[in-house]
């Protein structure tokens, strides 16, 4: 392309050059013709003389202007298919990346090492075609994780009331049937609720105002305190003041889904600690299964516990930490996780600070 483009400029160059010897040309072309019968010692003009001759009496540049837009009317003619030639390969991009959608999202250009603008721009697509790949694929296997998910309940629940409907039932087959429907709708309504506030947290900020940080990690610990103490978990933190901008109601969930993990995931007779501080702004520790490094990543993802399983339907709806990661995007912050491959997990949340 580079290569293109440079001969481009020699050839424009040249032509350029030759731009005052065709002007030349012209002009004493035009200047016998428009003179043909026009008296070689031109007077002022009378009733008798043509109008090519008085015009050439009041305006004796028309010769030269008209043979300089001919020339360069002739020079343009001459650049056009040049041009046209020179911008060909990029030209020969645009049918290319047209043709790329869904079906054939892993195709790719691969121009090469080369170091010219064209390669570049290639390398440039390319990347931009992986990072298309790789949202689609995880929107793709987000909606059919979620699908499944509602499946399952949703058959459940058929097949209790297909139950009912099929026999009598006794005083205690009705009580424990009613209690499993209950089950399932109320893991149907925390699934349908993590989604929503998935898809609200995706979409961004509306506004932001500055928070406390810290005073809404407190009221998240004394609403938790009574399940830890349930699950034989000692809740221990260090709060200190700290101001994020951002929507109160994503902030607390951010901080609950954190904190019923840390709960849920771990064992009796362990701790969680949670600090609030300048940098990190969130951290969240807790002794909980043993968690591979390689498998922490995997944990973002909705629907994926450890090894990249499917979760169980034991608990929640397996949003958490996917809520927790959308939430802090949306923030403008990151959220990180690391493991030495036993004793728990550690979650540290980078926020911004409130400018002065």
């Amino acid at each position: 392309m580079r290569r293109r483009l440079l001969l481009l400029c020699a050839i424009v160059l040249v032509l350029a050059q030759a731009v005052p010897t065709i002007r030349n040309l012209l002009m004493t072309l035009l200047r016998n013709v428009i003179t043909l019968d026009c008296p070689s010692t031109l007077f002022a003009p009378d009733q008798n003389t043509s109008l090519p001759c008085t015009l050439l009496y009041i305006y004796p540049s028309i010769p030269e202007t008209v043979a300089l837009l001919l020339a360069l009317a002739l020079a343009l003619a001459l650049c056009y298919p040049l041009v046209r030639w020179g911008l060909r390969p990029l030209r020969d991009l645009g049918p290319v990346i047209a043709a790329v959608g869904p079906q054939n999202l892993g195709h790719r250009l691969r121009p090469g090492p080369g170091r010219d603008e064209l390669a570049e721009l290639g390398r440039g697509i390319d990347e931009m075609m992986d990072r298309i790949a790789v949202g689609y694929e995880a929107q793709r296997r987000f909606a059919a994780d979620a699908s499944h998910e509602l499946r399952t309940p949703l058959a459940v629940q058929r097949a209790l009331i297909e139950v009912s409907m099929a026999e009598e039932l006794t005083a205690e087959q009705l009580a424990l049937l009613t209690e499993q429907l209950l089950d399932t709708n109320v893991r149907n309504e925390r699934l349908i609720e993590g989604l929503l506030v998935l898809s609200e947290s995706d979409r961004g900020l509306v506004a932001r105002t500055p928070l406390r940080l810290d005073e809404i990690t407190a009221d998240v610990l004394r609403a938790h305190r009574s399940r830890a103490a349930e699950a034989g978990v000692t809740v221990t933190s260090e709060l200190e003041p700290r101001l994020v901008p951002g929507e109160r109601i994503l902030l607390e969930r951010l901080v609950t889904n954190l904190v019923q993990n840390a709960i849920k995931y771990n064992r009796p007779g362990g701790t969680v600690d949670v600090r609030v501080g300048v940098d990190p702004a969130l951290v969240v520790v807790n002794t909980g299964e043993d968690v591979p490094p390689e498998e922490v990543a995997a944990l973002f993802e909705p629907f994926r516990r450890l090894a990249g399983t499917r979760i169980d339907h034991s608990g929640g709806a397996g949003l958490g930490l996917s809520i927790a990661r959308s939430i802090t995007q949306a923030h403008d912050g990151l959220i990180t996780a690391t493991s030495t491959g036993r004793d728990g997990l550690t979650v540290e949340v980078a926020l911004p600070g409130v400018s002065a």
